[in-house]
């Protein structure tokens, strides 16, 4: 099953460098296949909570592992100027030699906005943002000079020099059905579904096909992933203690309906789980493994879970 792409998410809240730089260096070594983290510039959801910035993060991550792809589950507009942003990823994929993901959403968490003097206009303004960005940032990787004219973002005769050594996938992340899978439809590489909507997931690869359809986009070319908590231990009672601890922690975003839709228990149960999502069409899963040393549990499941689904 070479088709399934692992992700795992880096330490970055009340965590420190070190924790990061050896979680990162462990996920690489144990053969993921991305590593990422989330764009906020304060800590979700007190922030007063420390976080790492996302893409300074990636970079220095970038500089010391060797294959894990690299990824930012999401970065939103107007938290970053689409032109120096597109230069930002550029370097960082120099110096990872072409191993960046970007994923975009549409941004939700308002008082980092208005706590650092940016705009945070509606969402449909939002939305205009996010495909304008996507936009920018394609035609600046690969054309010599750009140019683009929107209603948020302008450039003007534009170089992006160098070039990042590929073009980056673009990953957008959400569930919006009416306007943000449209953009997905005609821009994106990949989609991923939130996990607060985990258990709608076939829902959402349904409405997705049709969006393609209608977008004349062939929906085979899409890569479906889906962001998710990972609950596994050994035993299935060590694995359920787990699972109680984790809703409590995680509550209503990574944790809704864990225990009835998402992927917990033994790494025979997991793998389960895994191929209940894959049979609805997904087949990349951005995981965010429960524990407090995440190491432990991403061992557990490389040695355990990666090997039996990739030789069945």
């Amino acid at each position: 099953m070479s088709d399934l792409h692992f992700g795992v998410t880096l330490p970055q809240i009340k965590r420190t460098w070190a924790e990061a730089r050896d979680a990162a260096l462990e996920f690489d070594r144990l053969g993921f296949d991305s590593v990422w983290v989330c764009d906020h510039v304060q800590g979700v959801p007190i922030p007063t909570l420390p976080i790492f910035e996302a893409w300074s993060e990636l970079a220095a991550v970038a500089a010391l592992t060797e294959r894990v792809q690299l990824g930012t589950l999401v970065t939103p507009p107007f938290l970053r100027n689409p032109g120096v942003f597109a230069k930002q990823v550029a370097t960082v994929d120099h110096v990872s030699n072409g191993r960046t993901i970007v994923g975009l959403g549409s941004g939700w968490f308002q008082p980092e906005f208005e706590g650092y003097g940016l705009p945070f206009p509606p969402i449909g303004q939002r939305m205009q943002a996010l495909e304008e960005a996507i936009q920018v940032l394609k035609g600046l990787w690969t054309e010599e000079r750009f140019d683009f004219q929107g209603r948020h973002y302008t450039v003007k005769d534009a170089p992006c020099e160098p070039k990042p050594v590929r073009r980056p996938p673009i990953l957008i992340g959400g569930g919006g059905e009416k306007v943000l899978m449209g953009i997905v439809a005609r821009h994106a590489d990949m989609w991923n579904n939130m996990a607060v909507v985990q258990h709608q997931l076939a829902h959402k690869i349904d409405v997705l096909r049709r969006r393609c359809d209608a977008e004349g986009r062939d929906f085979s070319t899409l890569e479906i992933s889906q962001q998710c908590t990972i609950v596994t231990s050994e035993t299935e009672d060590e694995a359920k203690a787990a699972l109680e601890k984790a809703k409590k922690i995680y509550g209503g975003h990574m944790g809704a309906q864990l225990e009835e839709h998402g992927i917990w228990g033994t790494p025979a149960r997991v793998i389960d789980g895994i191929e209940r999502h894959r049979a609805l069409g997904c087949t990349g899963f951005v995981i965010e493994f429960f524990g407090r040393d995440t190491r432990v549990p991403a061992r557990l499941f490389a040695e355990k879970v990666i090997p039996a689904l990739r030789s069945a």
